[in-house]
């Protein structure tokens, strides 16, 4: 009994210890993480307009936003096609990218280079040329489709050719994650390589069998991360939009995202709509909370999956 007291005064000076020095990241995580979240679902249950006191009003801005508000379930299924389609499309694109690219032996540098750069082009500047671009009258891209006797889309003025036109614009940018693969790619042992090909393995059963087990980390990683930008997607459909719809932005100006015909309506831009243009905080709340709930649960489901990758390659 006397050794137990030392004991526990030990411990508990351990623990002191340790959470002083997680004293930092827990401050930071409570204000800039449980506050706000805290705050948000609060806000949700309550009629606010940012200068009045909020008004208790109960699941009323809940029950407005899944039944009544007209524009939440286009945004939903614009943002989870775009999480998708847009995602799985970037990951295969710039996984094979960098596939290509190891496998060329001479101006490797000057390949790198031309496919990294798009990706430090400004968002709004690279939709602004991608809009341009992809004219339906005047752009290039439909103009040489004509020339040779192909469709021309309508792109971001048709609301079928819209996401698909995001789409492309995403894959212009794919350099970042084409680094992160080559990385990856080339930090796969050789000897694996060498061992597979005297056993006879094909190019598939070399990629199945030795480099997708290698690079499975890698693909999740860039899987969960593009989940969560495609979850934050606000910016290039705006933009895009408002060029292809004709709006000139300026202080002021009402203008409802979507065009044309929703297509290019995302939950963040219906965040933003709600809280910052029409004053009504405690609906921007709700659809502020979807939009987490949401990038958990991929985020959650992809994490229980990942090991689903390492097990189609064995």
């Amino acid at each position: 009994m006397t050794g137990a007291h030392p004991l526990r005064s030990k411990r508990r000076r351990s623990a002191l210890r340790t959470a002083a020095f997680l004293s930092p990241w827990l401050i930071g995580f409570t204000v800039f993480f449980v506050y706000p979240l805290l705050s948000t679902l609060y806000f949700s249950f309550t009629r606010y307009d940012g200068f009045r006191q909020p008004e208790f009003n109960g699941p009323d801005n809940w029950s407005y936003v899944f039944t009544d508000y007209p524009l939440f379930w286009p945004a939903m299924r614009n943002t989870l096609w775009l999480v998708l389609v847009m995602v799985t499309c970037r990951v295969a694109f710039g996984l094979g990218i960098g596939l290509l690219i190891t496998k060329i032996k001479t101006a490797t540098g000057v390949f790198r280079t031309l496919f990294y750069l798009p990706y430090l082009a400004p968002p709004v500047a690279a939709t602004l040329a991608f809009v341009f671009l992809l004219n339906p009258g005047t752009g290039p891209v439909n103009t040489l489709l004509g020339a040779v006797g192909l469709p021309t889309p309508g792109w971001f003025t048709d609301a079928d050719w819209s996401k698909p036109a995001l789409t492309a614009l995403a894959l212009w940018g794919v350099g970042d994650l084409m680094v992160i693969f080559m990385a990856a790619l080339l930090d796969v042992p050789k000897e694996q390589y060498e061992a597979a090909e005297l056993d006879g393995a094909g190019a598939w059963a070399r990629f199945r069998h030795i480099t997708l087990p290698n690079i499975s980390p890698i693909i999740m990683f860039a899987v969960v991360t593009g989940v969560i930008q495609a979850m934050q997607y606000y910016a290039q459909p705006l933009v895009a939009g408002k060029v292809a719809a004709g709006v000139i932005g300026g202080s002021g100006q009402q203008f409802e995202p979507g065009y044309p015909d929703k297509s290019t309506l995302t939950l963040p831009q219906l965040v933003y709509n709600l809280g910052f243009q029409r004053f009504d905080y405690g609906t921007a709340c709700v659809v502020a909370l979807v939009l987490f709930a949401l990038s958990m649960a991929f985020t959650a489901l992809l994490m229980r999956r990942r090991g689903g990758l390492i097990g189609a390659g064995e």
